[in-house]
This record gives structure tokens, C-alpha cells and sequence, in this order.
């Protein structure tokens, strides 16, 4: 059944829409989760709500790539509970790992929050439209996604040294480009 198709049952209220969502969409939420949290039974639960606020956000919203659409809200939730899991243990890993590599590149949080956060959106949004597709997907791979340089580089087929080198000199650019759009680090 094709996004649109399902977007219709979600706006009908009927419950295949549930079903549909699930039978097309269910591993690539998990692996949105799983790459967060790597967590079996906190990744089933944050596809499960994604599965309910779907259901609650639609109507009013009709997305247009709904993959795009219950992706972003897997990663919320994800990030979401990692957040909350790690403020209780006070652990490590891969979110804080992938804050740290952002570290030297991205603007400190300052009073207006909002505002900044639209500037750095669209400044990193025209960053990335620079970008040549094949560092554009490695870069949204790792740092979207949350996937391991080892997984990306089975996927590019290419060395793990490679992605590294590559993510490395994208960060520096990215940083180079915030500093010429006078976004302050």
C-alpha cells in the first residue's frame, strides 16, 4: 500500500492504517530506535508510540513522505528516552559520542533558543545541500540516523577509515561554513 493510501486511512480513522504502518514501516523504526538506544524493549516501546502519536498527529497533518514523517518522531522519542534513561544512570553512549564529535562545530545554546534554532536549520540545511549525495548520505547516515561509521561503511561499501576521513573533513567544513555565515561558535 503506497504512503498516500495510508495517510487516507489515518485521516478516515480507520485501524488498518495501524496495520499497514506497521507492516511497511516497522524495521525502519526500529532501526531509528535501535541505533539510539540499543534497547530491544525501549525500541518496541518507542515504535509503539510512534504508532500513537502518528495516530493522534494525523489529522491535522497530511504528510507527504510519511516515512519521513514517523522517522522524525521515532528519533524524538528516542532521543527522548535516552535522555531520560542516561539522566538516571549518568551512562555514556552513542548520542553523547555524536554530541562530541559536533562539539568543535556547532554554535553554544544561547538566550533566544528559537531563534537559533531556525538560523541553524537553514544554515545547516544549505550546508547539506552543498554536499556531493554520496557524503550528504553518510553525513545524514551517522548523524540522523545514529549509525555506526562500521554500518555506513558496509552500506557505501567502503573502508571504515574512509567514512571516518570523510565525516572528519565534513565537520571541519561544516564548521568553516557556520563561521562564514556568522554563526558564532
Amino acid at each position: 500500500m503506497e504512503d498516500k493510501q495510508i495517510v487516507a486511512l489515518f485521516w478516515k480513522r480507520d485501524e488498518r492504517a495501524l496495520r499497514e504502518t506497521d507492516r511497511q514501516y516497522r524495521p525502519y523504526l526500529t532501526r531509528v530506535a535501535h541505533n539510539i538506544l540499543c534497547d530491544r524493549q525501549d525500541e518496541e516501546e518507542c515504535v509503539n508510540d510512534t504508532y500513537l502519536r502518528a495516530w493522534n498527529a494525523i489529522p491535522p497533518h497530511e504528510p507527504v513522505r510519511l516515512s519521513t514523517f514517523l522517522g522524525k518522531i521515532t528519533r524524538r522519542l528516542a532521543l527522548d528516552r535516552f535522555a531520560a534513561r542516561t539522566a538516571e544512570k549518568r551512562g555514556g553512549g552513542t548520542v553523547p559520542l555524536l554530541l562530541e564529535e559536533f562539539r568543535d562545530c556547532l554554535p553554544e545554546q544561547t538566550t533566544d533558543r528559537v531563534t537559533d534554532t531556525i538560523v541553524l536549520r537553514d544554515a545547516l540545511n544549505r550546508f547539506l545541500r552543498g554536499l556531493s549525495s554520496e557524503h550528504r548520505r553518510i553525513f545524514v547516515c551517522r548523524y540522523w540516523y545514529a549509525d555506526s561509521v562500521r554500518a555506513i561503511a558496509r552500506q557505501q561499501n567502503s573502508s571504515e577509515s574512509r567514512i571516518k576521513m570523510i565525516l572528519l573533513r565534513t565537520r571541519r567544513d561544516l564548521k568553516h561554513f557556520l563561521e562564514s555565515e556568522d554563526i558564532g561558535l
